[in-house]
């Protein structure tokens, strides 16, 4: 895969990383310094999309759709192939942790970049208390513990993946690795312990609801296999982004689609009609065959799913809470930690008291889901709308991953047409960004920098993410630095 840009090739390290600039100022970039091998790096990106999808989405899904439910997950793996593809292109040959605002910045300058990464670190983490709330009420339920207890487990699932990123991405790939290899053996588990209660007539009539229940269902689905972009923040991370990035991508895809059809089908054919008569189905399903041990069982999946979901976005918020910093959208406090190899402690601790403010907003909400869950939606849909449009002006044309990009664009545009009347969150945000921008000219007029100092420091252009004619239209540092700076 190669730019779309004439000049970016030679204005690129082996891995991607940014390399304009140095040449002239006789400096040399920093050396890739990412420890992130295959093993760890898959069972990232499995977590980040295997999640708590798998404790709620097979039962609504069926009740929606009847046994055609399957028809609606395997076109949701299929269309998310796209999505998956593109991120896997960009952040194998662009990694940086700024993650899709970096890819964004690259094709449409830095206010634009400014908004996507905003709408990331501000918007998508408000998902972080729906997840931790889910798990607890999943826990509850399960182990037949009073409701008041949900907003204890759910803040306690936040401890250990703050404790562990606090060490670094490696130590997090690691225990993923583990946490991974768990989900995994008990989603097996429980396919093979239900399938014997498999019955062939729980699956007529096949489409109960017409082909309206599975648009439905698919529109269910699409939340479950969100999470591709998160990879993006901590490619930089990985020792050899170029071929380990698409691999991992191509892994977690299969394992993922694999596992979400396999569990639709037990849900079908074992449940039937009951499939979409409960909160937890789940649990409904392994107490048919396995009544002794199966609320345990789900227990357990309740909390690997919500430990390790929290354990894959931690180190994108961090690093991304980093670049922005870096970038001089947030305070240039929280750099620290935006290079490869570093942990970004300080973002961290930023994202952490984000976290904390959205679970007491959601306690104050009486722990009602629904807004948090559209807030978090629209700003991964804007997200990816932005991420996909880069794409297109990034990717060599007519290349397969340009392809990849056109299609997947195509998508995101008709998911932000059906995710417009909650877009009021990501055009805040959006508003921001330009405030933001304006000041910062405004400051540069009543601060002109001297003709001896205007041009930028390698740093700044590697640590933007920007490679000299990478940016329609760009051509020099200096063009690239105006473009980067609106």
């Amino acid at each position: 895969m190669t730019t779309n840009q004439p000049g970016a090739a030679t204005g690129t390290t082996a891995n991607g990383a940014a390399a304009t600039g140095t040449a002239a100022t006789g400096t040399t970039q920093p050396a890739h310094r990412g420890s992130l091998g295959l093993v760890q790096g898959t069972a990232l990106y499995i977590a980040s999309v295997l999640g708590t999808g798998i404790l709620v989405l097979p039962g609504l899904a069926a009740a929606a759709a009847g046994p055609a439910s399957i028809v609606a997950v395997a076109a949701v793996l299929v269309l998310s192939i796209p999505l998956a593809g593109t991120f896997a292109a960009l952040s194998a040959r662009y990694p940086d942790a700024g993650g899709v605002a970096s890819f964004v910045r690259r094709a449409l300058g830095g206010t634009a970049a400014r908004m996507t990464g905003y709408w990331f670190y501000f918007g998508v983490c408000v998902g972080a208390p729906v997840l931790a709330v889910l798990g607890g009420e999943y826990v509850v339920a399960v182990l037949g513990i009073d409701r008041s207890a949900v907003p204890i487990i759910g803040f306690a699932v936040f401890v250990p993946p703050f404790v562990i990123n606090w060490f670094g991405v490696r130590v997090a790939g690691w225990v993923q690795f583990v946490l991974t290899g768990l989900l995994i053996a008990v989603v097996v588990g429980v396919v093979a312990a239900t399938f014997p209660a498999v019955e062939v007539s729980n699956f007529e009539p096949f489409l109960p609801n017409g082909w309206s229940g599975v648009c439905v269902a698919i529109s269910l689905f699409v939340w479950a296999f969100a999470g591709w972009e998160v990879g993006t923040h901590i490619a930089g991370e990985f020792k050899n982004p170029r071929r380990t990035i698409p691999l991992a991508t191509a892994i977690a895809v299969a394992v993922v689609g694999v596992a979400y059809l396999a569990l639709q089908f037990v849900t079908v054919a074992v449940l039937g009609d009951r499939a979409g008569d409960s909160q937890v189905p789940l649990l409904d399903l392994v107490e048919t065959t396995a009544p002794g041990i199966g609320p345990v069982l789900v227990a357990i999946i309740a909390a690997i799913v919500t430990v390790g979901v929290m354990n894959a976005y931690l180190p994108a918020f961090g690093k991304l809470g980093a670049a922005l910093g870096r970038d001089g959208d947030l305070p240039k406090f929280f750099a620290k930690g935006a290079a490869d190899g570093e942990v970004p402690r300080r973002a961290l601790a930023l994202t952490g008291v984000l976290i904390v403010v959205y679970f007491g907003l959601m306690l104050l909400n009486n722990l009602d889901l629904t807004g948090f869950i559209l807030i978090h939606t629209s700003n991964m849909v804007a997200i990816y709308a932005a991420g996909m449009l880069a794409a297109t002006l990034l990717l060599k044309r007519w290349s397969f991953g340009w392809w990849l990009a056109v299609v997947a664009t195509i998508m995101t545009a008709g998911l932000l047409v059906l995710a417009w009347t909650n877009l009021v969150v990501p055009l805040v945000l959006a508003v921001a960004a330009v405030i933001v921008t304006i000041v910062r000219r405004v400051r540069r007029r009543r601060h002109p920098v001297p003709t001896d100092a205007a041009a930028p420091a390698p740093t700044e252009l590697v640590g933007a993410g920007i490679v000299a004619g990478i940016a329609p239209g760009v051509s020099s540092p200096s063009n690239t630095t105006a473009k980067d700076t609106a």
